[in-house]
C-alpha cells in the first residue's frame, strides 16, 4: 500500500479507499466490521461512507445504518485514531425528505446532518466531510450536458454551505471538506470562496471514474494536477460492470444489478460492448479484468484515492490486490485504443 497527500490537510490516506454502502443491506454488521479489519490488514487507512448509505435500495428505513454500524465498530474496536474517517451530508432530496423536507445544502440542514452523522459514528469528529452532490441543476450520476440553469428557487449558493462547513471545523466536528459529484465550476467557485472569503480550501473530489467514465479526465483533471485537489474516485469497477460478471445480460442474484434497479447509470448504447474489449484487453496481457479496471485508475496522477467495495471478504482482498497493479505501457495503449472507440458511454 502506498499512501497520498488528501489536498493540502496535511492528512495521508491509503491509494485504496475501503467504500462502505453495502455495510446495512447486503452486508450484516459482523460482515461490514470483518471488511474493516481486513482492508486495515491490508494498509488501508482510509474508510468512506455516507447519511445515505446502504445504497441497495435507499429508503427510510436503511438511511443511515450504514454509519451506524461503523459506529458500533468505533466503540468495540477503540481504534479509531487508526482511520481516516469520511463521510458525506445528502444534497436535495433524489429518493425521499429529508430532515422535515429540507431540500438543500443550506446551514440549518448541514449543521443537523453533521450531528447525526457523528452521534451514529459514535466519534466526536470527521476528517473528511463531503457535500454528496451539488445543491444545483447540473447533471450528475449518468446526465449529460447542461443547456440552461435549472437551480431549484430554495438552492443554498455553494459559498452558504461552505461558510457552514467553516463553523464546523471552527467546531472541531470536521477537520477538511470535500465535495463530489461535483463539475469544473463548482470545483471553480470553492477554490475562489476560499481564496476571496477566507473559507476552508476543498480537499478532494469524490466522482465516479472508471474505463468506462473518463469524464473527470475533461476539466476537472487539472484542477486536480493544478490545485492540489485530488480524485477519490468512486466506482472503478463502473459498479461490477467491468469484472464480466454482468456480460450478456447476465445479472447474479444478489449482485448490485439485481438489489439496486433505481440505478440506471451503466444500461447504456455501447456499455456492453466497451466493457467487453476491456475485457479482452485485459486478457490479452494476463491480467484480469479486476486488475485492468483497478490498476488503470490507480495508475492515473490524479488519483488521491481509488474506493472499492465489495459484499464478500474474498472479493475485497481480490479487489485490494487488483488495485495496486501496475499496468504496462503497451496494455495502456490497448485502452485508449478502446476508448477511442467507445468514449465514455457511462458518465
Amino acid at each position: 500500500m502506498d499512501y497520498r497527500p488528501l489536498g493540502t490537510t496535511g492528512l495521508s490516506v491509503s491509494a485504496v479507499c475501503l467504500g462502505t454502502m453495502t455495510f446495512g443491506s447486503q452486508n450484516t454488521q459482523a460482515e461490514a466490521h470483518e471488511q474493516i479489519e481486513v482492508a486495515l490488514d491490508h494498509g488501508i487507512n482510509f474508510i468512506d461512507t455516507a447519511e445515505m448509505y446502504p445504497v441497495t435500495p435507499v429508503s427510510p428505513e436503511t438511511f443511515g445504518r450504514t454509519e451506524e454500524m461503523i459506529g458500533a465498530w468505533i466503540a468495540q474496536s477503540g481504534r479509531r485514531d487508526k482511520i481516516v474517517l469520511a463521510s458525506k451530508v445528502s444534497g436535495p432530496a433524489r429518493h425521499f425528505p429529508l430532515r422535515g423536507g429540507n431540500n438543500s445544502l443550506d446551514r440549518r440542514n448541514i449543521e443537523l446532518a453533521i450531528d447525526d452523522s457523528l452521534r451514529r459514528l459514535q466519534t466526536d469528529y470527521l476528517d473528511l466531510y463531503q457535500l454528496h452532490w451539488p445543491d444545483r441543476g447540473v447533471p450528475m450520476f449518468g446526465g449529460r450536458g447542461l443547456q440552461s440553469l435549472n437551480d431549484r428557487a430554495d438552492a443554498a449558493p455553494l459559498e452558504e454551505s461552505i461558510s457552514a462547513l467553516k463553523d464546523l471545523v471552527k467546531a472541531g466536528k470536521i477537520r477538511a471538506f470535500g465535495v463530489s459529484n461535483e463539475t469544473p465550476w463548482g470545483v471553480s467557485e470553492a477554490l475562489r470562496l476560499h481564496r476571496d472569503k477566507g473559507l476552508p480550501r476543498v480537499a478532494s473530489i469524490q466522482n465516479g471514474y472508471n474505463l468506462l467514465n473518463r469524464v473527470f479526465e475533461m476539466g476537472l483533471s487539472e484542477f486536480a494536477l493544478r490545485e492540489g485537489v485530488g480524485l477519490l474516485a468512486y466506482s472503478p469497477l463502473a459498479a461490477g460492470h467491468l469484472s464480466g460478471k454482468y456480460l450478456g445480460g447476465v445479472v447474479p442474484k444478489g449482485s448490485r444489478v439485481d438489489v439496486a434497479k433505481q440505478f440506471t447509470r451503466y444500461f447504456t448504447v455501447n456499455q456492453q460492448q466497451a466493457a467487453a474489449r476491456y475485457i479482452a484487453v485485459a486478457q490479452a496481457f494476463g491480467l484480469s479484468p479486476e486488475q485492468l479496471a483497478l490498476g488503470f485508475v490507480y495508475s492515473r496522477p490524479f488519483v488521491t484515492s481509488s474506493i472499492i467495495g465489495a459484499t464478500s471478504v474474498e472479493q475485497l482482498k481480490i479487489d485490494i490486490a487488483a488495485s495496486l497493479t501496475p499496468i504496462p505501457e503497451e496494455a495502456l495503449t490497448a485502452i485508449n485504443e478502446v476508448y477511442n472507440l467507445y468514449p465514455d458511454p457511462c458518465p
